[in-house]
């Protein structure tokens, strides 16, 4: 009765998540949420940001390199948004953001991206924007035109060239700047066209002067930082500071430090345990150690001489100066220097600490993330500002849709055929599953992408597969004799240890992804690790709960009604894998060399996401759909080229602008694809650029580290859940797998692009799970079969296993399969990618791993004495008999009250005559055993 109480507990839960799951899910609900869909999928917003080297610094291609690694990791520490970033001509780089449209939030995001410095704010402080007198006080301006107009600034502006340039309309609104020469700035036509909007004359010009700069300060958001603003009521207060580059006399320039001189792996945001208000925690370089003491103690001395003598706590604020940092012209912050107990300013051996006061923890770690992502080499200026249509387009999305659906219906008719009863259970589970994933996609705010996905295909096998795992078990109990109910709960208790080592290791590597690898990966990586765990959920919890109130009733007791008649395992299945170890080697071998004398022949063939190309804009008279597009590329042989639509859409998915990004064309090629858009499109001449990678080095350097890293953390808890013998065979079939992939993508010669990689990683967690349900099955027989060598045990085990590895990689397959055929030319690539990882895992996990244990194993001296132990055929069905025989006599789990003809506790006579029949057949029995 508690047992039926506990799962009618647990289906009731159920059934309130799946209710919360309808209220996030309908529109109109209180609680509804809309999915985040990526850029592939819904478009954005494309900024084109255009490099302005200092004057004297010419700039190079690394300057350009590093910005954009620092955009990307700034962009990525704000969440899983997946951007696209990379490099287009010589001195331009292109981001685009997944579902931005508003300009506005776009700077938001990306609009940090220049120079981080620190000033002597006083010492700095230049013009109108400082007091006169001993004691040097800032002073805001709330109008930058106020400010560049002021006679202050003009006199100085009339020394030396203008460092930049500002142009105002007759409200004092910038129309267009800074530019560092005049002659960029636009005339009223174009500033107009530019904005899209009239403006009101007369323009006035207004300068920079010589060796300074203007720093902003929002003060609607934070006054605090905003120094002597308070009086000013206008959501900006604007400063005037010195500027200047170092010289060869020893003038070290300023500012006086740059984000150069600051260590990015120690600052962080804190908690100082003294006070418990939120704290910076600021480590340098042995340059920026100095250069910050030497800062803080002129600023101490300077605020100790102005107070003279005077120490109380108001006095201090009163005459502290500020170490003034600034990202992007605009002041993020202005710690002050409190004189009275550091009076000698703050040494930087240990750091430095910037307490934040009344800010609150989030406000320290925007401020740490400003420090963190460092300081661009040039400055850039946005060129322009554009919407973008998903690059898949709206017929690969419906292609996609089509072949996910006919996929999950294949799913579900396997499950039922193989499972019967069982599989309609393991449906009702699948989509309880599919249900809370969807949930937890919502509430963790996860952006859908292509690799995104990748996790979640991977996943739906996952969930599959601890059906598949639980419901072999049930089928052998039954087959080995006992009732329905005593089978399921012994079922559970068996199959549960197998799956959770597989999920942990799965969870691992997802963990690690997650942690190291940039945003393209890490969707991946939280749609499998997110997957994994509800997974673990349903198969366990909700499967279990249904299973063990339909248990009770009569008419479920039925052996046929689930499938387990027959035998366990088919003949043609029992194959003596270990005798033919060297031919599965053999095989893979013979793939591998194939792979790798392609892969030196011909090498792979890399995509636009590695090695750059070409990008085509143009424009049509008549709006087109982006399939449209791609049916003229794909006639030129370029299929699987990135089309997007640029602009307003008319019509729902049609544009008259339109940018491609396609491998690199020569002057030929190039011209035949031209001719071809102008014939079909009636474009006008589409204007060629050169694109580079937009995977870029930063992201093929993180996902191999990941991969290291979580290959690492498997080996550890291998060797300390199973043994350290069963971590090797684990690493040597996932890079088995990897090797495979590689070797077949050079061998065929499929284009290589992110998504591949995406499907790379799908491929390691799947040869993990797959391995690890193998060996876990091993090393439950090694205890059962005392007598038997070890290449006996590892083919009884396969034996046992190879329905399930089987029915979950023939499950896997199903949608990748349909994604294959109905997916569209932009998804076969993704689609090829997973089916030979998922065919690769499969095979690795039976013919690699598998025997590379048994003969690792065989080496240590019990199982070496029994190895010359030559087994036939008839004694091999034995040792799968008495193994099956031996598992059935263990007491069953106290999962559930069995009811037995003998009363229950399995000691009456009937079961006593049965145990000593199997008894003497196994004595009986000729094992073929011979020296």
């Amino acid at each position: 009765m508690s047992d039926r109480r506990r799962h009618l507990t647990l289906l009731a839960f159920i059934l309130v998540a799946l209710a919360g799951v309808a209220l996030l899910a309908i529109p109109g609900s209180p609680a509804h949420k809309k999915l985040t869909l990526g850029l592939d999928l819904q478009g954005g917003l494309e900024v084109v940001l255009k490099a302005n080297p200092p004057k004297g610094h010419k700039l190079t291609t690394e300057d350009l390199n590093r910005s954009i690694d620092i955009m990307r990791n700034r962009i990525d520490k704000l969440g899983v948004s997946e951007p696209e970033i990379r490099k287009q001509g010589s001195d331009q780089i292109v981001i685009q953001l997944a579902g931005v449209h508003d300009p506005a939030a776009a700077a938001k995001l990306i609009g940090k991206t220049a120079v981080l410095e620190f000033y002597d704010l006083e010492a700095d402080l230049v013009g109108p924007s400082v007091s006169g007198g001993l004691q040097k006080v800032p002073v805001a301006t709330g109008s930058l035109f106020e400010l560049l107009s002021k006679p202050e600034t003009r006199a100085l502006a009339g020394n030396g060239t203008p460092s930049q340039w500002y142009l105002f309309d007759a409200n004092h609104r910038v129309v267009a700047g800074p530019v560092p020469v005049k002659d960029q700035l636009p005339t009223l036509a174009e500033a107009e066209k530019r904005q899209k909007r009239q403006i009101k004359g007369p323009l006035e010009t207004l300068r920079v002067p010589h060796n300074t700069v203007v720093v902003s300060c929002d003060a609607a958001a934070d006054a605090s930082n905003c120094i002597s603003a308070q009086q000013i009521t206008s959501p900006k207060a604007f400063y005037l500071l010195k500027h200047r580059l170092p010289d060869a006399n020893g003038d070290n320039g300023i500012p006086e430090m740059t984000g150069n001189e600051l260590k990015l792996s120690g600052t962080r945001a804190d908690i100082d345990p003294q006070t418990n208000s939120p704290v910076v925690l600021m480590q340098f370089t042995n340059k920026g150690k100095k250069v910050f003491h030497e800062i803080t103690r002129r600023e101490a001395q300077r605020g100790a001489l102005a107070c003279q003598g005077a120490s109380s706590q108001q006095d201090v604020l009163r005459c502290a100066g500020h170490f003034a940092i600034v990202l992007d012209r605009q002041l993020e912050s202005a710690p002050y220097i409190d004189f009275k107990r550091n009076p000698d300013g703050i040494p930087g051996d240990n750091g430095a600490q910037i307490d934040l006061g009344s800010g609150s923890l989030g406000d320290a770690k925007k401020l740490a993330l400003v420090l963190q992502t460092g300081a661009l080499p040039v400055e850039f200026t946005t060129a322009e500002r554009t919407d973008v249509s998903a690059t898949l387009g709206k017929d690969s999305l419906n292609q996609a849709k089509k072949a996910a659906l006919v996929g999950l219906i294949v799913v579900a008719l396997f499950l039922l055929l193989l499972y019967r009863f069982l599989g309609l259970i393991a449906v009702i589970g699948l989509g309880i599953y599919a249900a809370l994933l969807y949930a937890a996609i919502l509430l963790f705010n996860v952006t859908m992408t292509l690799p995104g996905f990748a996790g979640l295909i991977l996943t739906i096998g996952v969930a599959a597969d601890a059906n598949v795992v639980v419901f072999e078990r049930i089928k052998e109990e039954v087959r080995a004799g006992k009732s329905v109910r005593a089978a399921i709960a012994a079922g559970y208790s068996k199959g549960f240890h197998t799956i959770i080592d597989a999920n942990v290791v799965t969870a691992i590597t997802a963990l690690v992804l997650f942690a190291v690898a940039t945003a393209q990966v890490k969707g991946f990586a939280l749609m499998l690790l997110i997957g994994t765990v509800i997974s673990l959920i349903t198969a366990v919890g909700a499967t279990r709960a249904m299973l063990g109130l339909l248990a009770g009733f009569r008419w479920f007791s039925n052996p046929r009604f689930m499938g387990a008649q027959g035998q366990q395992t088919a003949k043609w299945l029992q194959i003596d894998f270990m005798r033919k170890r060297y031919l599965w080697f053999a095989i893979s071998g013979l793939v591998v060399v194939l792979g790798a004398a392609s892969l030196g022949v011909r090498g792979l063939n890399l995509g636009i996401d590695f090695k750059g190309g070409s990008q085509l804009a143009f424009k049509t008279p008549v709006a087109h759909t982006t399939g449209d597009v791609r049916a003229v590329m794909r006639g030129q042989g370029y299929g699987d080229a990135v089309i997007q639509g640029r602009g307003a859409a008319t019509g729902g998915d049609r544009y008259k602008s339109f940018q491609i990004r396609t491998k690199a064309l020569s002057g030929a090629k190039l011209t035949q694809v031209t001719r071809a858009l102008e014939d079909r499109l009636q474009t006008t001449a589409p204007g060629a650029t050169t694109v580079s990678s937009s995977f870029g080095r930063q992201i093929a350097k993180s996902a191999i580290v990941a991969i290291l890293f979580s290959l690492f953390l498997v080996v550890l808890y291998i060797a300390i859940r199973f043994d350290f013998k069963f971590a090797g065979p684990v690493i040597a079939a996932m890079l088995h797998d990897v090797i495979i992939c590689i070797g077949i993508y050079a061998l065929v010669g499929r284009e290589v692009t992110s998504s591949t990689v995406a499907a790379i990683l799908t491929v390691l967690g799947y040869s993990i799970y797959d391995t690890i349900i193998i060996f876990d099955r091993i090393r439950e027989n090694i205890p059962i079969m005392r007598r038997a060598s070890m290449s006996t045990i590892t083919n009884v085990s396969l034996w046992e296993t190879i329905r399930r590895s089987l029915a979950t990689s023939f499950i896997t397959l199903l949608p990748v399969g349909a994604l294959f055929l109905f997916g569209g030319e932009t998804l076969k690539d993704f689609a090829f990618a997973l089916m030979v990882g998922i065919l690769s895992g499969a095979y690795s996990s039976i013919f690699i791993a598998a025997p590379l244990l048994c003969m690792w194993k065989e080496r240590e001296p019990e199982y070496a004495r029994r190895k010359d132990v030559v087994v036939t055929k008839a004694g091999l069905q034995a040792a799968f008999e008495e193994a099956e025989e031996a598992a059935a006599e263990e007491p069953a789990p106290a999962l559930a009250p069995v009811a037995t003809i003998d009363g229950g506790d399995g000691s009456g006579a009937a079961a006593q005559e049965k145990r000593e029949r199997r008894r003497q057949r196994r004595r009986a029995r000729p094992h073929g055993r011979a020296r």
